[in-house]
């Protein structure tokens, strides 16, 4: 006799939805884009990222003169 080889079932996928079900329907067609298309959009997230960056160093700029000028006047005492 030969024994039986039974199928090994996974889990069930359940009937719910799935948060990357709803998010399919939500999506844009894709849609070629041209090289020159690649190179700008990554040329503009490039500026976005370096001006954000600016921004938080004029923080920290800022941030730096307040204690620098705290240091002073706790030395002076």
């Amino acid at each position: 006799m030969t024994p039986k080889k039974t199928a090994v079932e996974g889990p069930k996928p359940s009937t719910a939805t799935t948060p990357v079900a709803t998010t399919m329907r939500d999506r844009k067609p894709w849609h070629k884009r041209t090289p020159v298309e690649v190179i700008l959009d990554q040329i503009n997230k490039l500026r976005d990222d370096v001006n954000r960056r600016e921004e938080e160093l004029k923080q920290a700029k800022k941030q730096l003169l307040k204690l620098d000028e705290v240091l002073k006047a706790l030395e002076s005492t």
